[in-house]
């Protein structure tokens, strides 16, 4: 087995697989980041995504456009974290009570409106999904071209997002004032500036990425829209941000990490490897587990997340 593993053709389609199997999770979890960053923790990521899987499934199979979809898809993810940022900053309702009813909503409704749009859940029709855009001459580089310059352009853009996400949060100025949010909200208030309305931003912003990860899932590779088809991959964004300490390089190495799991036990499933499926399954689950174990004292978290915020 090993010595099949270790084919050049095989190495290049896992770590092709892990960027693809990357993208959705990146996306969200860099939208978690920014996020928790002004102190509010999205627990309701996994709905998010969700809803958004399937509201870019049902836009491109009606309108036949897939950026529609895409587009459909993010605009639901901005609503749904729009009631999320209304419950928990201006209501000042339990952040993890809240993103927990946000994932039932996301589930409930994307299972009725489903099977009101088609009679068989089931067996829901195929739509054409985005191809793959090789980068000129960039994609024939031995080795890495297939890997990282042959892929969709939803993959290039959750990349690019590293860097621009590190810019805005460690460069700019309305990135400084975000990161004090999540830290120290009452300075930035004496000074006059609005926390809600920075909070707000954030938290919408982590929803149209989710929406944008959440699209990937339908019209970016599986084509057709399938119950609960998240698989978690919300909630790993959310360790995976904790993996992360919150900072835009390591998080992405952490989602590099649990994808290349997934895309090895997919690989090892299709070798015929003796191992019951399920606990291959299971490998980026329990290592997200051993991570937050490792992480648990090297938190790192702003100091107010989770904690609303109270002008007096």
């Amino acid at each position: 087995m090993i010595a099949e593993l270790l084919e050049t053709s095989i190495i290049i389609s896992v770590l092709a697989a892990t960027v693809r199997i990357a993208t959705p999770i990146l996306l969200a979890a860099l939208g978690e980041m920014i996020a928790e960053r002004s102190g509010v923790y999205n627990m309701g990521l996994e709905g998010t995504m969700l809803m958004s899987a399937f509201t870019a499934y049902i836009g491109a199979y009606y309108t036949g456009s897939l950026w529609l979809g895409v587009v459909i898809a993010m605009i639901t993810g901005g609503l749904m974290s729009l009631i999320f940022a209304f419950m928990v900053i201006t209501l000042k309702v339990e952040q993890i009570v809240t993103g927990l009813a946000l994932n039932l909503l996301g589930s409930g409704l994307s299972i009725f409106w489903l099977r009101a749009a088609f009679a068989n859940a089931g067996q829901t029709p195929t739509i054409p999904f985005f191809d793959t855009v090789p980068l000129p001459l960039l994609s024939d580089i031995p080795f890495l071209g297939p890997i990282l310059f042959d892929q969709k352009l939803l993959t290039y853009l959750a990349f690019l997002m590293v860097p621009a996400a590190w810019y805005f949060l460690f460069r700019t100025r309305y990135g400084l004032e975000l990161r004090c949010v999540g830290e120290n909200p009452k300075a930035l208030d004496i000074k006059g500036l609005n926390v809600a309305a920075r909070q707000y931003a954030a938290v919408v912003f982590g929803g149209l990425m989710a929406g944008l990860g959440g699209a990937f899932l339908t019209v970016g590779s599986a084509a057709r829209f399938v119950p609960e088809m998240t698989n978690g991959r919300g909630w790993l964004a959310i360790v995976i941000v904790i993996a992360g300490m919150w900072r835009p390089v390591p998080v992405l190495l952490a989602t590099i990490a649990f994808s290349f799991l997934d895309a090895l036990q997919l690989q090892i499933q299709g070798i015929g490897v003796a191992i019951p499926y399920q606990l291959l399954l299971a490998m980026p689950y329990i290592c997200a587990i051993l991570a937050l174990a490792i992480r648990r004292s090297h938190s790192g978290a702003p100091a107010m997340l989770g904690i609303p915020y109270w002008r007096k």
